[in-house]
């Protein structure tokens, strides 16, 4: 059954935009648990702009769902991993230059690097996920370092969807997801679990929860920006009632 994983870390963005104690993230974390979370999403970076290491350790504590730990394949960070021991730890490229990750991980261009990461993470009991793009390249890649997981990169479907006037029929939304889906069967035939995010929201998820095998989608900022309305407990169930709703019908065939 199709899993939703919550990303709050646009509350402690908010939280640091006045470099105060509040919103708490942990709080958060409950609501969205209660709403219908299977599980929590923080990405520590290494800059710190929005998710703090005192976050991380307080939501290990209390954080009775996974806990998906999204991260650069640093030595700093991957120390904190093995640490803190969060069910998922996510490889993600990170740029301060960028407002939030944009595109996957080259893991083609360094291979031995992030293979000695999810040596790490492994040796200290955490599932490795990875966070590519829709390139059967990658997702090969993946799999040669030992990856558990696969993230596919859905902001070029996101796009292509608002684009093209939130047509999920049009021929450029079509092919974007076209591209997920066969990169998601490579990730199965290939041992590892299809996921997927990035800038999904309530009216471009459902093709993507209808893709065949997939298991988790990640999703953050759309259910925070609803959340400022209906409360964040609410906009978690609304998520998860389109998710299983889509994940309910037939698969996505081309």
């Amino acid at each position: 059954m199709i899993e939703l994983g919550v990303n709050i870390d646009h509350v402690a963005t908010i939280r640091q935009a006045r470099r105060t104690y509040e919103p708490e993230p942990a709080w958060a974390a409950v609501e969205a648990h209660i709403g219908g979370a299977d599980g929590i999403t923080v990405h520590l970076r290494e800059d710190r702009r929005h998710i703090q290491d005192a976050d991380v350790e307080k939501l290990r504590t209390l954080t009775q769902i996974k806990l998906n730990l999204e991260m650069a394949a640093t030595d700093e960070m991957v120390a904190i991993a093995c640490r803190l021991k969060p069910e998922m730890a996510m490889l993600v490229p990170e740029g301060r230059h960028e407002v939030t990750t944009e595109g996957g991980l080259d893991i083609v261009a360094q291979e031995e690097k992030l293979k000695q990461a999810v040596d790490r993470l492994a040796d200290a009991g955490i599932i490795s996920s990875v966070f590519i793009d829709a390139d059967l390249r990658q997702v090969e890649a993946a799999a040669r370092i030992g990856a558990r997981v696969c993230e596919i990169h859905t902001g070029p479907y996101a796009h292509a969807f608002h684009t093209q006037g939130r047509d999920a029929e049009s021929p450029a939304v079509v092919a974007e997801l076209d591209k997920i889906r066969l990169a998601g069967d490579a990730i199965r035939d290939l041992g590892m679990r299809f996921n997927a995010g990035h800038a999904l929201n309530y009216f471009n998820v459902q093709p993507v929860a209808r893709l065949p095998g997939i298991r988790e989608l990640h999703i953050g900022h759309s259910i925070v920006c609803r959340a400022v309305f209906v409360g964040l407990r609410e906009a978690v169930r609304e998520m998860k009632r389109l998710m299983r709703e889509a994940a309910a019908l037939p698969p996505q065939l081309p």
